[in-house]
Parts: structure tokens; sequence; C-alpha cells
């Protein structure tokens, strides 16, 4: 049921492609503002014009997510009931201006320049254009939940393979300034374009074929849960934190993988901006793969699995000195980052039910928000205080071992409800 006077699209509109047409639509706003995942390819050019810090550039890069997150937190029931499509003309507007805003900052040399624009007006195109296609999408997709996060935020997990090459062709012809320039326009026109087919389906309806299961089904909560409801549960709590440590894992590597590659193995900045583009197809194909993957082995099992194998890998990584296996151990663990957000958004729904999920997984987002700027701060800080990255590292594999334990907690809780009379 959406609440009075939210946009649906009318039974006599729909068609067997219409919601992969919404999927398509979805796909391409999350491939513009996931571009933010890009932001290191930024870095040394900024800071060879103007002599920024790794942590003052970190914090443009973490203002755009804390933005964001808290955005989709606080404005998550109104972005519900606006619908997606005027979320993401919002996005439009606001993405488009605060990427090529920062091309003015850099310009100018203005570093509060660029935290008001990408940081401040970026994180607003971010926040009004993240939840709602995957919000849509769940709705699209009752029968496939998991399949349809994937979906939806796999653009956003891509997004990087395209901007990364990109943007640094366009460093070396255009500079940095007509380079953002460039890109926030573009971001602009798709997603204004990708606008116009982007809705919610009528409240009753079914995809062909498809019944759906009991309410109680497995044994999870009862699907009437309320925004307020569903904080007064310790099952929120613990999604929540678990999300918060998988996101800052991914978030440290994110924002300095370009420079992190030169320095422990050696890599040239042409070769780690590539890899940075292939951390986005590994990005993208985690959160398509386990989020398919959780609708047969369920969401605490998928989750589980990710965190231990980030576990192995961020205690290994600091000791690699052959560039293959660094590469392969980064985009693993891209792989769980990326199937972290894809997982979460149907984990909610399968815990506190369809009807609000906009509201309850926008305020889950506030976790990616303290994650992005946890994850990049305590990398740089890490890295200026002890001359390597290797401390944070060892750090954040810490960190993922209580993931791990929050991760059983909320396993157990699942099925000791399940084993209740």
């Amino acid at each position: 049921v959406m609440p009075a006077g939210c946009l649906t699209m009318s039974d006599s509109t729909i068609t067997p492609a219409t919601r992969w047409k919404v999927a398509a639509a979805a796909v391409a706003i999350h491939l513009c503002i996931g571009s933010l995942y890009a932001w290191s390819v930024f870095i040394k050019p900024l800071q060879a014009a103007h002599g920024w810090s790794r942590p003052e550039l970190a914090a443009a890069f973490s203002l755009a997510f804390l933005t964001g997150g808290l955005f989709s937190a606080f404005r998550g029931a109104w972005m519900e009931c606006r619908g997606p499509r005027r979320c993401a003309v919002m996005s439009a507007f606001c993405f488009g201006a605060g990427i090529a805003g920062a091309g003015i900052a850099a310009h100018i040399g203005s570093l509060w320049l660029l935290y008001a624009t990408y940081g401040v007006l970026g994180g607003l195109g971010l926040g009004s254009g993240y939840v709602p296609p995957i919000n849509a999408l769940l709705k699209w997709f009752p029968d496939r939940r998991g399949l349809a996060g994937g979906m939806a935020v796999a653009g956003f997990g891509a997004a990087a393979l395209l901007t990364g090459p990109a943007a640094t062709e366009l460093i070396s012809v255009v500079e940095v300034p007509l380079t953002f320039a460039i890109l926030g326009a573009a971001y602009f026109v798709v997603i204004l374009l990708a606008s116009r087919v982007m809705r919610f389906p009528p409240p009753d309806y079914r995809p062909e074929g498809w019944v759906p299961r009991s309410e109680t089904a497995g044994g999870l909560a009862e699907k009437t849960h309320t925004l307020g409801k569903a904080l007064q549960s310790p099952r929120f709590w613990l999604l929540w934190a678990v999300f918060f440590l998988n996101i800052s894992a991914g978030m440290s590597l994110i924002s300095f993988g370009a420079p992190m590659a030169q320095e422990i193995v050696g890599m040239t900045a042409v070769q780690a901006s590539v890899m940075v583009g292939f951390m986005g197809v590994f990005n993208a194909a985690g959160r398509i793969g386990w989020s398919a993957l959780s609708d047969y082995i369920g969401r605490p099992v998928t989750f589980a699995v990710m965190v231990g194998i980030q576990i192995v890998l961020f205690a290994l990584v600091p000791s690699v000195s052959s560039v293959a296996l660094f590469q392969a151990a980064f985009f693993v663990i891209m792989t769980c980052f990326g199937g972290g957000f894809a997982t979460c958004p149907a984990f909610v729904t399968d815990l506190f039910g369809s009807r609000n999920t906009g509201a309850i997984y926008g305020v889950i987002l506030t976790a990616w928000s303290a994650a992005g700027v946890a994850g990049p701060t305590m990398a740089a800080m890490l890295r200026d205080l002890t001359g390597s990255y290797s401390g944070g590292m060892h750090v954040i594999a810490g960190a993922l071992a209580f993931a791990l334990v929050c991760v059983a907690a909320l396993g157990a809780s699942i099925r000791g409800r399940t084993a209740a009379p």
C-alpha cells in the first residue's frame, strides 16, 4: 500500500517488459551517481595543482557520502511518497551541478567550494538518486528481491569502470576543472532521461505466475513494521553495525585505491587508474552475484561469508608483493563490498516488510554516511602517521571480526524467531 499522493503506474500501462525498463533506468541513474567511487583518480592531480593534503581531499569524498546518507535517513518517508521519478529529477539537478561546480572549485583553488559543491550538493544528488530506484525495483520484483537489489545498485558499483579511465584521459587533455564540468553535464542529461520511466507499480502488482509466500514464512518478523517499530528492534542495529563495518572496509580501499597500489606494489598512475576501473567491475559483479545467491542461501549466511573472506584478505594484503595477487585481493574485497550494498535492501524487506522499505532503508544508510567518513579518514590518518597503509588494513581486519560476531547474533535472533511457537 502506497501513502496517499504517491506516483504509481496504472495496470493498463504495464507490460511484461515494463519492470525491465525500470531496471534499466535504475542502473543508468546509479552509473552516474556511483561515479563518486572514482574519486581517487583526482587526488594526485589536485594535490599537484593546489597542494591539498590527503586528509583534506578525503574530506570532500567523505562529505558527499555523509550528506547523501543523512538526506536518505531524514527524507526517506518523503522520497517514498514523492516517488522515484521526482527524486530522480532532483538528483539530476543536484548531482550534475555539484560535479560541475567542483570544476569551478578546482579552477580557483578553493577547498571550501569543493566541499560545498562536490561534498554537499553532489551528496544531495547522491541521496535523492540512490534509494528511490532501489525501492522501486524491490516493488517491481517481489519474486526476486535479492536480485532486484543487486540490479538496482549494480550500476553504482560499475560506475568507476567508466569514470576512472575516462576521467584520467580527460584530465590529461583538458585538466581537472573542465573534466568536472564535462562529467557534470553528462550526468545531468543521463539521469534526467532515465527519470522519465521511473515509477512504482500498482499497490497490488504481482509478476505473472508468481504466488507470494506467507507473511510469516521462514519465521521472519511480521511485515507490518513502521520506521519507529523497526528502530526499536535489536535486529535493526545489528544489521546497521554489519553494514557500517562492511562499507568502512571497502571505502578505505576505494578512496585511496590508486595511490595505495602505486605505493605497495609500485604500479604506475595509469595502471592504478585501470585497476580502479576494474575494481568497479568486481564491485558490480558482487552486487549481482552475492545478492542473487542470497535468494537461495539466505541473507545472514551471505553476509557471514562475505565478512569472513574480507577478514582474511585485509590481514594478508599488506604483505603481498605480487601485482597480480594484490589486484586479485582487491577485486575479491570489492565483490564483498558491493554484495553488502545489494543484499541489505532485500534483508531490510525480509525483516521489516516492503511497505516502509524506503524509510527504514534510508535510516540504515546512515551507516553508509558514517562509513564514508570513518573508512577514508582512518586510512588517510594512519597513512600519514605510520608512513604506510599496512597498519590501517590490519585495523580493518580486526573491525570486520566484530562484524562477523554481529552477523552471528543476527542469524541467531532469526533462528530463534523461527523456532518460537
